[in-house]
């Protein structure tokens, strides 16, 4: 099994390549061979040390047809331009986004036509496909059957993507899977230009010791997975049987709706006051605007199908964060009360 993850040098992309390792099989098959594409080439020197493990670094769509110059069993297809990115600038996201992608499916269209088997082809889209539309308001609970009526370029891209990628495995030129994919948190790293950062960055910079500012009204409710299990739900649609799967609609990944009241709250609780006092609210109209109109309450039947279920607290989700990064807890006070050894 040859597989490819664009956007492979990206948090998300790291951690799915070392799932995927790790498992050492997808679909049933043994993973012989792993390419990671992204803009840079990754840093993780687990990844790059593995006899598995190729990458490449460029513009995608500018890259396409070298790295779909050999066939493809499954394609992990993460990269895109996030959402504060595509308003600022339209073009960088139709080219990012749309032009990439159609680009990516057709180069799969053109491996099947040539002989080797339809290629798995997961695709990373968002519950920002979902928004409140004049004619169509945004239900208080979106279930598997909601129409998608996005109201920013990013999620219009990613459903205009989700129909592509239904159409092409209509065609059977692939077997594609789409995903609709929660706010993830904690990300560890560096802020992103997504106007969802700051459900990261709020706790991840307090915990690094470093101020933070909240942006948004602290009773709003946000839908969110941590990425162990954002990962794991890909993971699991890529493994689902067509008839598993059900359709060749994109499928919500389980959430857990929190406000960010309470999400604090649970930092406060874990972490004490010399953390809380980093924080600062700071509304940002153009922000709350945007996190207003993403749904928070989601009802599924085909994700606890897979096994898919939420996070069962926030708690839960930055005892994960701490886990995984257990350096970037800056603070002596916080790293005594998360039983971290004091820094050397």
């Amino acid at each position: 099994m040859k597989v490819l993850i664009t956007g492979g040098a990206g948090f998300l992309g790291t951690r799915l390549a070392h799932t995927l390792l790790q498992a050492g099989t997808l679909r049933g098959e043994t993973i012989t061979q792993l390419m990671l594409a992204d803009l840079v080439a990754p840093r993780d020197t687990v990844l790059t040390g593995d006899a598995r493990v190729r990458h490449h670094a460029g513009d995608l769509l500018a890259n396409i047809p070298t790295l779909m110059a050999e066939p493809w069993d499954a394609v992990f297809h993460l990269a895109s331009a996030v959402s504060g990115e595509c308003e600022a600038n339209f073009d960088l996201g139709l080219h990012a986004n749309l032009d990439t992608t159609r680009c990516l499916l057709d180069a799969c269209r053109a491996q099947t036509l040539g002989g080797h088997r339809p290629p798995l082809f997961f695709f990373s889209s968002s519950v920002a496909v979902f928004g409140s539309d004049a004619a169509v308001p945004l239900p208080a609970v979106v279930r598997d059957d909601t129409l998608p009526t996005p109201q920013s370029s990013y999620g219009i891209h990613k459903f205009v993507c989700e129909q592509l990628v239904a159409d092409y495995t209509r065609k059977d030129f692939i077997d594609g899977r789409a995903a609709r994919l929660m706010t993830v948190s904690v990300r560890p790293g560096r802020p992103n230009g997504a106007a969802s950062g700051f459900l990261s960055g709020l706790f991840r910079e307090p915990l690094a010791g470093l101020p933070s500012t909240c942006p948004v009204d602290l009773d709003t409710r946000v839908a969110l997975s941590s990425p162990a299990n954002t990962v794991a739900g890909i993971v699991a649609v890529a493994n689902a049987s067509r008839e598993d799967f059900g359709g060749r609609t994109a499928l919500n990944l389980p959430a857990l709706t929190v406000s960010v009241r309470d999400m604090l709250a649970a930092l406060g609780d874990l972490a004490g006051p010399e953390v809380m006092g980093l924080i600062t609210h700071v509304p940002d109209a153009a922000i709350a605007g945007i996190v207003a109109g993403w749904p928070s309450r989601f009802e599924s039947v085909r994700a606890p199908r897979l096994g898919l279920v939420a996070d069962t607290s926030f708690t839960a989700v930055l005892q994960q964060y701490v886990r995984d990064q257990p350096d970037a807890v800056g603070l002596p006070q916080a790293r005594a009360r998360l039983g971290l050894p004091p820094r050397a």
